[in-house]
Order: C-alpha cells, then sequence, then structure tokens
C-alpha cells in the first residue's frame, strides 16, 4: 500500500487531540511535513509526532514537491486563504469545517481544486464512520417508514474569553462551531436540503452566538430542528450529543452516540408493532478514517466521501441560519 506524504499546516489543538491520532494509525499516510507561525513549536511536532520535516512558515511547506496532500486546522477565517493556495500549489486539501465563512467562498474553492485537477473535501471525520451510515441504511431500507420528524443536539462546554472560538474577528461561535455538525447530521440522514429555516439565537458581549436553536421545512412536509450551543460549565469539556428521527413506522434514537466518537456506539430502533432493538455498530477512530478516504482519493482509487455537492448544501443552511439570527 502506497503511503501519502501529508503536510500538516498549523499546530492546533485538534492536531494533537485528534488528527495526529488518527493520521498516526491510518494505514497509507506518512506524516511528512508540519508547519507553523511558531518555528519552534514546529520542531517540537516533528519530534514528538515523528514528521521528517518542520517549517516556520505555511508558504515554505506549500513550496515542497514531496507533500503530496494537506491538512488545515488553521482557525475559520484562514480557510479560505491557505486552502486556495494549498491547492494551487498542487496539493490536494482536507480543510477543517467549516470549510469556508459562506458558499460563495466554499464554491471558489472547490472551483480552485478542479482548476488544479486536485481534491478538496471537507473535514467532517464523523462523516466517515460506519456508525452514520448504519443509521443512513435503516431510513433507506425503510425501517421506520417515511421520516417525518429528525432533532439533534450539540452543545458543549463554554469557553474562556481568550479561545478563538469566542471571539468575533475569528468567525466564532456555536452555529460555526457546533452547528455544522447538526445540520450535516440531519443533512447525511435525510438526504434533502430544506426550504424553510427559522433559528433564534443568544449573543454574547463578544457578538457571538452562545446558544442556537432552528427549525427547517422541506418540500415534503418533514420537518427537523435542532440546538447548538457553549453553554455548559466552563472548560470543563463536558458535552451533549443527541439525534432522534421519528418516521411513520417507528423512530431511530442515538441511544450511545457522540459526534467523532469510536469504540461501540449504538442507536435504538423502536417500531409502532411493539418491536425494540438496540444495535451496536464497531466504529474506528474517525480522523484515521478520513485520512484514509482522501489518501485513496489521491492513488485513484475513490472520491471523496465528503462531496463537494454536500459541502455546498451544508454551507447553503448554515448562511440561512447565520442571517436568520443576524450574526
Amino acid at each position: 500500500m502506497r503511503k501519502i506524504k501529508w503536510g500538516v499546516m498549523g499546530t492546533a489543538f485538534i492536531c494533537e487531540r485528534s488528527t495526529f491520532p488518527g493520521m498516526l494509525q491510518a494505514d497509507n499516510c506518512e506524516m511528512y511535513a508540519i508547519a507553523g507561525r511558531n518555528t519552534e513549536k514546529a520542531e517540537q511536532f516533528k519530534e514528538k509526532y515523528g514528521f521528517q520535516k518542520a517549517y516556520g512558515s505555511y508558504e515554505e511547506l506549500l513550496t515542497d514537491s514531496e507533500v503530496e496532500a494537506v491538512y488545515i486546522p488553521l482557525p475559520n477565517t484562514m480557510h479560505y486563504e491557505w486552502t486556495i493556495k494549498a491547492l494551487k500549489s498542487g496539493k490536494h486539501v482536507l480543510c477543517e469545517k467549516p470549510l469556508a465563512p459562506t458558499e460563495a467562498q466554499a464554491k471558489e474553492m472547490f472551483a480552485a481544486a478542479e482548476e488544479n485537477q486536485v481534491y478538496l473535501m471537507e473535514a467532517f471525520a464523523y462523516q466517515h464512520s460506519p456508525y452514520i451510515a448504519a443509521v443512513r441504511e435503516e431510513i433507506e431500507k425503510g425501517t421506520i417508514g417515511d421520516v417525518r420528524y429528525m432533532e439533534s443536539a450539540y452543545i458543549t462546554s463554554d469557553y474562556n474569553k481568550s479561545n478563538i472560538r469566542m471571539r468575533r474577528d475569528t468567525l466564532g461561535g456555536c452555529t460555526y462551531d457546533l452547528g455544522v455538525y447538526n445540520t450535516s447530521l440531519i443533512l447525511r440522514l435525510l438526504a434533502d436540503e430544506p426550504t424553510k429555516v427559522k433559528a433564534i439565537a443568544s449573543f454574547s458581549e463578544e457578538k457571538i452566538d452562545k446558544l442556537t436553536s432552528v427549525v427547517m421545512e422541506y418540500a415534503d412536509g418533514k420537518k427537523a430542528a435542532f440546538s447548538c450551543g457553549m453553554a455548559l460549565a466552563t472548560e470543563l469539556d463536558r458535552h451533549i450529543d443527541r439525534f432522534e428521527i421519528q418516521g411513520t413506522k417507528g423512530s431511530i434514537k442515538g441511544t450511545g452516540f457522540e459526534f467523532n466518537g469510536d469504540g461501540e456506539l449504538s442507536y435504538t430502533v423502536i417500531t409502532f408493532d411493539g418491536k425494540e432493538e438496540t444495535k451496536t455498530v464497531s466504529v474506528p477512530q474517525n480522523y484515521r478514517l478520513e485520512v484514509e478516504q482522501l489518501g485513496r482519493c489521491v492513488t485513484g482509487d475513490e472520491t471523496p466521501g465528503v462531496t463537494r455537492e454536500f459541502s455546498l448544501a451544508n454551507a447553503r443552511m448554515i448562511d440561512a441560519i447565520l442571517k436568520e439570527i443576524g450574526y
């Protein structure tokens, strides 16, 4: 199996918490280069995780002809600029969510990928989970009949004001940070875009949304709703991950569910004829799955699991929500 030489652009916390462990597990990944604005920190990451090269600027990484794919975990405001620069340098790109602040910018990013004949994929690690595939399959085969309603929630701890999630200038707020998970989950499981979106939010002094609730209506009459927020005890890493889908024949509820969770995850199917069954899915480390998947795209064996069409549809939903709440 050929290993893809990856460059990582940035030394964000998500790298150590989630992405690097996934890259180390990935069968087709070579952790080749790390770049940061702080050369010393890049060198520390190089030694700790076994990168071959460390660069003190993102530009240097992009000029390295050995780098085949780039992972971008930079702040939301930097995704557009550095993704396009990486694509124009002939690198395949895995960019953290949200891909861009708006659908219009996301379209430009995908256009740059097409022009330079490379892949761009939004880094929704959990979207590669066999758990999500299993729930989607239940819906497709009609286990609960026609879907009438879906709800979801993703609520986490609050953060100190120094955190980039809490700042307007870095496009913080719960819709960009958490709501994108809810919208993408609903989009994946319902395989449909809403025709009407209503939303309300509570804002902080820094003018970022701290708690947002959304109601969506669809052309066929079904409804969906979700809440996202940074509202639990500050800096305690607490979270609420939830979804439930109601159909004309029964329901599916995430009874052992966590966004980006791995291990043994479960969901419960209850049908209106009185049957109840809890099903368990063994889920590998999600970040490993997305890195391996883009690697197979680079070698020509697959196309991105999180597609251009999916990311643009999700961006349209986020655009509509932000317009509703006045962000």
